[in-house]
């Protein structure tokens, strides 16, 4: 009952008029199928008794024409705000559920399967579910309102044929009930194979996977694979629909067979004078009225229970808890002055996984450059994201002078903080949007993205584009009817490069592979005006061209997750471990003969 309230809740706030209105029209059309069959009744009685009166027949004519209208108009009036409401639900569920999403300020919710499952059920449920519910109330409504009407008029005729006809409902809404939840239970089930579908139809649709999927021939292949979750989902939908043929089958078989013995019944006191040719009109519009009414009743009532089992996902998502504890007074994150440091930091993404992080320790200085390198799956990344507080350690500290990152708002946190990530973001958006994210506050100042392009070395290819930047940087989507612009890789990096430089003076910068997609000279142009940015400034290089952070003040080498080697370039040379090895190998490769 809980999601239940819940979803006539937000189907009230979305529209209070609308949903009133609603409801009085399913009032009004419930009650003129009972009023045709009585008037239809006294009409045939009037004329088989003799008794018919121009008067009289003109008065129930305009009766019965005054219903007939009604049960014509009020049908499409009430489709067309059935849809309304539908909509606005949609609306504010939506809305409801991404600002949500906007609690879990880390990461951890966005790379754990069962949650990602969760949310594509609320998702896909979350917006017509509300309306569904609230529909399937307004149902119920109308077939107790048509049943009691049929139910009254048959129970005048023949009471034992009313509480045979009505006690059907009870085996019908039992029946209905479980099909319901194992429906839903269903629906929950395959939906693992359907996010599998999903992802391997983006995959096959792809511009980015395009270029391997032909040439390695993996069409085919991604294909089968996609079919494959089809087919699974399939079967047991399948199942499902057979379950419930069955089951409504013998339900509905049982509901006729007691239909016809009532009519035959019917008959038979016709024939014997007990019953009037209106009688026997009546009964059959009654007896029919009642079982559509409890049909109705019942499917309405298991609609609401399955979508209520649905619904409960979306309110999962609702009321999770934050990934990442958030202090009512969090303390304020002051500007950096002193440095950052890791205190003996020991990390791992769930109990299962092994330690991405053992023991860590070192400090990053106010003002200085910090380098970081190590093997691939050494901890570079997992220490970007505890910087940023994606993630909190499981054990030790993160002082940002002296005060512990989890004693802070990470929103504020990450004001203090520029960054450019290897895997950088491409919007499908306008060139000018594309740089204007890095900082909201500057989005409509032209002249601060055109100096942070300059600074990137984008202006050029920006101010060439057809509109310059204001055009749509995409493949999927139109501009004004024209396809948009695509980008090479190492203009993307530029334009993320700008991103980082629009955020201006933050008190840190990260830079994790800024120059990975660049070509040579574009390497160098890149770091050199890194170089004039950072001076002065404390920032964190990432990356596996050790050549690049060499000017670093201080270098900190990871393996498998703790700290094998610290200092300066040279220093680490000098000591011959890890670093010097990884540094001779690349030389090595430049080294001509």
């Amino acid at each position: 009952m809980k999601a239940v309230w819940a979803a006539v809740r937000l189907a009230w706030q979305a529209g209070r008029a609308r949903l009133a209105a609603y409801g009085a029209l399913i009032a009004a059309g419930a009650v003129v199928p009972p009023a045709i069959a009585w008037l239809t009744k006294a009409v045939l009685d009037l004329v088989a008794h003799g008794t018919a009166t121009p008067a009289s027949i003109a008065w129930l004519g305009a009766a019965l024409a005054a219903c007939g209208t009604t049960a014509a108009v009020v049908p499409q009036i009430t489709l067309y705000l059935r849809e309304e409401i539908g909509r606005r639900i949609g609306v504010v569920a939506q809305d409801r559920l991404f600002l949500a999403t906007e609690r879990f300020v880390g990461l951890a919710r966005f790379e754990d399967p069962a949650f990602l499952d969760r949310l594509r059920l609320a998702l896909q449920y979350g917006g017509g579910t509300p309306g569904m519910v609230v529909m399937a109330a307004f149902g119920i409504v109308r077939s107790l309102l048509a049943g009691v009407g049929f139910l009254g008029a048959l129970a005048l005729i023949s009471p034992w044929m009313a509480v045979l006809v009505a006690a059907t409902a009870v085996p019908g809404l039992a029946a209905e009930v479980w099909l319901s939840r194992r429906r839903a239970a269903m629906l929950i089930g395959i939906g693992p194979n359907e996010r599998r579908e999903f992802f391997f139809q983006d995959l096959l649709l792809s511009a980015q996977a395009a270029k391997e999927i032909r040439l390695f021939g993996l069409a085919g292949h991604l294909r089968g694979l996609m079919r494959e979750q089809r087919t699974a989902a399939d079967a047991e939908r399948r199942r499902s629909d057979r379950r419930e043929t069955a089951v409504q089958s013998v339900m509905g078989g049982a509901s006729a067979l007691l239909a016809g013995a009532g009519l035959v019944w019917a008959l038979l006191e016709t024939l014997g004078g007990g019953r009037t040719v209106g009688d026997v009109s009546l009964f059959v519009a009654a007896v029919a009225g009642v079982q559509a009414s409890i049909t109705g009743l019942v499917g309405e009532i298991a609609t609401i229970h399955q979508q209520a089992l649905l619904f409960g996902h979306y309110l999962s998502v609702l009321t999770a808890p934050p990934d990442l504890p958030v202090r009512p007074e969090p303390g304020s994150v002051p500007g950096l002055r002193r440095g950052i440091e890791f205190r003996d930091v020991w990390f791992r993404y769930s109990a299962e996984h092994e330690w991405a992080l053992r023991g860590v320790s070192f400090t990053i200085p106010y003002g200085h450059s910090v380098g970081l390198v190590g093997r691939n799956g050494a901890g570079k990344s997992t220490v970007v994201k505890l910087l940023c507080r994606m993630y909190d350690p499981e054990r030790g500290a993160i002082l940002w002078d002296g005060v512990d990152l989890r004693d802070v708002d990470p929103a504020r946190l990450r004001r203090r903080i520029g960054s450019v990530f290897q895997d950088y973001m491409t919007y499908d958006m306008s060139a000018a949007d594309n740089i204007g994210l890095g900082d909201l506050d500057a989005m409509g100042d032209r002249e601060r993205i055109t100096a942070a392009a300059v600074r990137a070395g984008a202006d050029g290819f920006v101010g060439a584009l057809p509109r310059g930047y204001d055009t749509l940087l995409s493949r999927i989507f139109l501009d004004g009817g024209e396809a948009g612009v695509h980008l090479s890789g190492g203009q993307w990096q530029r334009l993320a490069l700008a991103r980082a430089y629009l955020r201006g003076g933050r008190d840190l910068l990260i830079l994790d592979e800024p120059s990975s997609g660049l070509d040579a000279e574009a390497e160098h142009e890149i770091h050199s005006g890194l170089r004039r940015h950072r001076a002065g400034r404390t920032n964190l290089l990432i990356s596996h061209r050790l050549g690049s952070i060499r000017e670093a003040d201080l270098i900190v080498v990871l393996d498998e997750g703790r700290v094998a080697e610290h200092g300066s370039h040279g220093d680490l040379l000098r000591l011959g471990g890890l670093y010097a090895n990884l540094f001779a190998i690349q030389a090595e490769g430049y080294q001509v003969g």
